[in-house]
């Protein structure tokens, strides 16, 4: 895994072969970057990464100048990795274990954005339940976007706030604004 743009452009971040990941491949991460870059200053977001994993989309964020940023996993081996990897770039990262539903019952404040990669074979009524959530406890800010990455053939185009989808190879980032 490396982090392709910003202050750490080009570094490389070796988590451990145990943690249960999939990260998300470079290519869809600079077209994810590219479409967030001309939308937003990443410096001045608040953003809330879901099934954080590696932390292969806070460590972006952070690169390009991003400050407040909760990394967001049920594995203990992934919010350590994230936590001893963010201490030694000085990333601002705050890395959290829960479980991502009952995090975001509980969670105070909002966020410009927040991303969810869950596992790819989640239901679809787990997917419908993130949002819903995001959505009724008003966690987004004004222009704020939920994305969330799941495989090229799980169809969310249908669910409330949905406002488009980018495809990238056998992945598909799908946003949803209020």
């Amino acid at each position: 895994m490396r982090i392709i743009s910003g202050d750490y452009k080009g570094k490389r971040l070796v988590a451990p072969k145990k943690l249960p990941v999939r990260p998300t491949t470079d290519m869809a991460k600079e077209g994810l970057f590219n479409i967030l870059s001309n939308r937003y200053h990443l410096q001045n977001l608040k953003v809330l990464d879901l099934f954080a994993g590696t932390g292969n989309i806070s460590f972006e964020f952070a690169s390009r100048g991003t400050r407040d940023i909760i990394a967001v996993d049920a594995f203990p081996g992934c919010v350590q990795f994230i936590s001893r990897t963010s201490k030694e770039l000085d990333f601002s990262i705050r890395s959290v274990k829960s479980d991502v539903f009952k995090f975001l019952e509980k969670v105070p404040g909002t966020f410009d954005i927040i991303f969810a990669d869950p596992p790819y074979d989640l239901q679809v009524s787990q997917f419908e339940r993130i949002i819903q959530t995001v959505f009724q406890r008003k966690m987004l800010q004004p222009n704020g976007t939920l994305i969330l990455e799941h495989a090229a053939q799980t169809q969310l185009n249908y669910l409330d706030h949905f406002s488009e989808f980018r495809k990238y190879g056998g992945s598909r980032f799908s946003f949803f604004m209020v």
